[in-house]
């Protein structure tokens, strides 16, 4: 079985798309956004700003694994709005992602099958138009240490150019680094080794240095 990627796709900006159909005009909205919070503040704003049109369509697919989403038809007939944004999303391979499309009627009803063509591609046409990137996935990494070894736990991480997520100084000091999902275990024995100011293979026989614990923050 091949491992779980440690990266996804998302979009870096805001991006827009048109699709007309017999007089309906769909605008199409996409954001990237990585909480359902931030993806209702666009729906909202959305429908604000288009207060007069008739439906405020939208789906989103969230986390790094994509494991949250939602699709709604906001009255269009069941089936033909949200869900055909939503494959979008999916065709696209993307998450934390939410795109809207914004129906103003045209006077002619579009049918069923006609509905998920224009919902589709109005979203298709937004997700053209948006620049695509890749996030790493990181892990967070706790070391909680005794003062002493501060200087060869701060030249370790500093050599090594881990990002430092939050420090905290009280009665022992405390680092939260990220490190990519799929480098932590070489990453941790490489900052053991620096402590240790060992091999990395003589690193790996040996545990971390008293008064120091290295955890993973969940």
């Amino acid at each position: 079985m091949s491992a779980q990627p440690d990266f996804f796709r998302t979009i870096a900006a805001p991006a827009t798309g048109l699709f007309k159909d017999r007089g309906s005009k769909f605008f199409a909205y996409a954001y990237p956004a990585s909480t359902e919070v931030e993806a209702l503040a666009h729906l909202e704003a959305l429908r604000k700003e288009h207060f007069k049109a008739r439906h405020h369509c939208f789906a989103w697919r969230l986390g790094p694994d994509g494991s949250r989403f939602r699709a709604n038809d906001d009255g269009e007939p069941s089936g033909t709005a949200g869900r055909p944004i939503l494959g979008q999303l999916d065709s696209f391979g993307l998450t934390d992602v939410v795109v809207v499309v914004v129906r103003y009627f045209g006077g002619t009803l579009l049918g069923a099958s006609g509905l998920i063509n224009a919902y589709r591609e109005s979203a298709a046409e937004a997700l053209r138009a948006a620049t695509v990137l890749e996030k790493i996935v990181h892990d967070i990494i706790q070391l909680d240490f005794d003062y002493a070894l501060m200087p060869d736990v701060m030249q370790a991480v500093k050599k090594l150019g881990v990002e430092i997520k939050r420090e905290e100084y009280g009665d022992r000091g405390l680092l939260e680094i990220g490190i990519r999902q799929s480098a932590v275990a070489e990453t941790l024995l490489q900052v053991k080794a620096l402590i240790w100011k060992v091999s990395l293979e003589e690193a790996a026989g040996l545990g971390w240095p008293a008064g120091m614990t290295v955890s993973k923050n969940l």
